[in-house]
């Protein structure tokens, strides 16, 4: 798949997600962002919505932790990793955060300004989705186009 656009997508929802969650497990990027999303944590790992179905309470430090390596993950497949399968279960994956992410934003009932970004990432990942998608379904077509000579097109 040659879309630049997928590329270009890909690669940039990629670093943004590496970039998030190093700063989710360590404080080498900010030492101000790493505390205010340490104490944030702390209210989200409250509302996690397996915990009341579990019966298990999540300790913030580790559910913080786990969504940053995750996000390192999934950020590191969707960026570099050639192939669309496993890039796209990383988009999935990252859809899933990112919507876990603006639930919490609305159970501990923040503010807009705190929940916008989850959303924009949210449909950024919606839209790359959808140009793969789009990219996809216009090569197949182009491949069952038949050629001038009558024959299709391999």
């Amino acid at each position: 798949m040659g879309s630049p656009v997928l590329k270009s997508l890909s690669v940039l929802l990629g670093l943004f997600f590496i970039f998030v969650g190093i700063i989710k497990i360590s404080s080498v990027i900010s030492k101000d962002l790493h505390k205010d999303l340490r104490k944030e944590y702390v209210k989200y790992a409250k509302v996690f919505p397996l915990a009341e179905a579990l019966n298990f309470k999540i300790p913030s430090k580790w559910y913080r932790r786990t969504v940053g390596v995750l996000e390192i993950i999934f950020g590191a497949a969707l960026a570099f990793y050639p192939n669309h399968k496993i890039k796209n279960g990383a988009n999935v994956g990252l859809l899933v955060l990112t919507f876990m992410a603006v639930y919490s934003h609305y159970m501990v009932a923040d503010h807009f300004e705190r929940t916008a970004p989850a959303l924009v990432f949210l449909f950024l990942l919606c839209g790359r989705l959808v140009v793969f998608f789009q990219v996809q379904s216009k090569e197949q077509l182009a491949s069952e186009q038949p050629v001038s000579n009558g024959f299709k097109q391999e």
